[in-house]
């Protein structure tokens, strides 16, 4: 069987001494074993990152910039191979795969414009022959820690910029679906990265505490679940680490009485099952103002899913796949039959997919759950699956109330013709990413990902510009070169342009 390994200084290594279950979602089988690493081996990452960086810092900016433009050319050219990883260990399916393929090469094509987005600040002349300029220095050894959904375009997120910003990088991705994440990994160093310059480690929480501790690692990058974030967080900032660490999120779609039902429905469809519900920015929840449209609305979602595909990654004319693990998708399941047991209606059940020949797949199918309430569990938290809840309200007022006083602000859009409400939603709801007729405001590359409340810890959004922020540290420069033969008297007093 395959075992993945680590990759260090340009290496593929294995430890051999723990290891854990790499599974085929569709099937149930375990598919490939992961090497997990001991302490010793991520911090032979970290020193083997930290002796790469003085080089790698002096690069120019056009030259790392070229290690990205090839990075690109091969992420295009082996895209069928890196999607069916994803599929094999993840289970998306291969349209869905290639959409986050593309996500993550955008924001590489972003890094390629790094002399430009390196570039400082500078004012000649604030006094008397005195120049002042800023420049955007490298931190060193940066690390990123991501999650099971997106093996390639969350670490796509997170180190083409560190690098072309001259740090060298420690990434260490989902140990559930690593293989995706490796082969990238392969490609970059094919690319012409010089070794050293981008490590990852395979592993659990005593490869994520090392990273968290070691006091050589200068910044961590995170995408996962809110308690893992905010432990994340509260340990780098302890230990004088900068850090960025995305959570969860509950994502409310406002459906107005004015909206184009038929448009929501479809909108709706992709944002609440695509990828299984497995996405920090899936719509979860459908907030419907007035009983109309939400007769409305229920009444047409649960005829456009008669129509739901769910089976295997390999067969590109299913919607969605299946969940990750086993364990995931009994708590899926959970959640679904929490909801009814506290009163509301499961209007289309997913809870029993029949998927013709995969008997064994950890499938979850589309389900539609009607009068929720906030009191409910399945409303407080994440479900991540392919579960949408409809919760009824009188007032767009009373809809905008929910999703504020949500712990959660993650992605949130409003479903209407009204350029008055719109505005105002906009203008006045308490989420990160805000989507007018748009079911999942992913912002594009160059500009940056990022919710409010407990979906975000930390005050600087993930890729985009904000990302040049993260992975650099500024520095002021003023100079003066007097003039010969000319020397200034003693001045105790600030020293001003008055």
């Amino acid at each position: 069987m395959t075992t993945i390994g680590h990759l260090i200084n340009g290496e593929i290594v294995t430890e051999g001494t723990r290891s854990q279950a790499v599974y085929n979602p569709s099937t149930g089988e375990t598919s490939k074993q992961v090497d997990l690493a001991s302490k010793a081996t991520v911090e032979q990452a970290i020193a083997c990152a930290q002796a790469a960086y003085p080089e790698w810092r002096d690069t120019p900016p056009i030259k790392r910039a070229r290690v990205m433009f090839k990075f690109k050319e091969l992420l295009e050219a082996h895209a069928d191979k890196i999607c069916q990883l994803i599929g094999e260990e993840h289970g998306k399916i291969a349209h869905d795969a290639m959409g986050e393929l593309q996500r993550g090469i955008e924001n590489v094509e972003y890094a390629c414009g790094a002399p430009e987005l390196l570039k400082g600040e500078h004012s000649r002349n604030v006094g008397p022959g005195i120049d002042s300029w800023s420049e955007f220095q490298p931190l060193g050894v940066v690390a990123g820690i991501t999650p099971f959904n997106f093996p390639a375009m969350v670490p796509l997120w997170m180190f083409p910029m560190a690098i072309v910003c001259g740090n060298c990088f420690v990434l260490k991705p989902s140990e559930r679906d690593p293989g995706p994440t490796l082969y990238i990994a392969q490609l970059l160093q094919e690319a012409g990265l010089p070794n050293g310059v981008f490590n990852m480690v395979n592993g659990d929480k005593e490869a994520v505490d090392t990273l968290l501790h070691d006091a050589r690692v200068k910044a961590v990058s995170f995408v996962g679940s809110t308690p893992i974030a905010e432990y994340i967080y509260t340990t780098a900032s302890a230990a004088g680490k900068r850090c960025q660490a995305l959570g969860g999120a509950k994502n409310h779609a406002i459906v107005m009485p004015d909206a184009d039902m038929d448009n929501a429905v479809n909108q709706l469809l992709g944002a609440a099952f695509g990828s299984s519900g497995e996405r920090c920015m899936a719509l979860s929840v459908a907030v419907a103002v007035g009983d109309a449209a939400a007769d409305t609305l229920v009444s047409k979602m649960k005829a456009a899913m008669v129509n739901l595909k769910v089976g295997a990654f390999c067969d590109s004319s299913n919607d969605f796949g299946p969940l990750i693990t086993q364990a995931h998708r009994e708590k899926v399941v959970g959640y679904i039959n929490s909801a009814e047991e506290q009163g509301a209606e499961v209007v289309v059940d997913g809870r029993n997919p029949q998927v013709d020949g995969y008997p064994s797949g950890f499938f979850v199918g589309g389900t539609l759950i009607d009068r929720v309430t906030p009191e409910m569990v399945s409303y407080k938290e994440e479900i991540f699956g392919p579960v949408l809840q409809v919760v009824r309200v009188d007032t767009m007022e009373q809809a905008m109330q929910l999703i504020n006083d949500h712990e959660y602000g993650n992605g949130t859009c409003i479903f209407t013709r009204d350029g008055e409400a719109a505005r105002y939603f906009s203008d006045h709801i308490q989420v990160g990413m805000v989507g007018i007729n748009v079911p999942l405001p992913v912002p594009v590359a160059y500009h940056s990902f990022g919710g409010w409340k407990r979906s975000l810890f930390g005050d600087l959004h993930a890729y985009g510009p904000d990302a040049v922020h993260f992975y650099t540290k500024r520095k002021t420069i003023t100079q003066r070169w007097p003039s010969a033969g000319v020397r200034e008297g003693v001045s105790f007093s600030m020293p001003t342009m008055k």
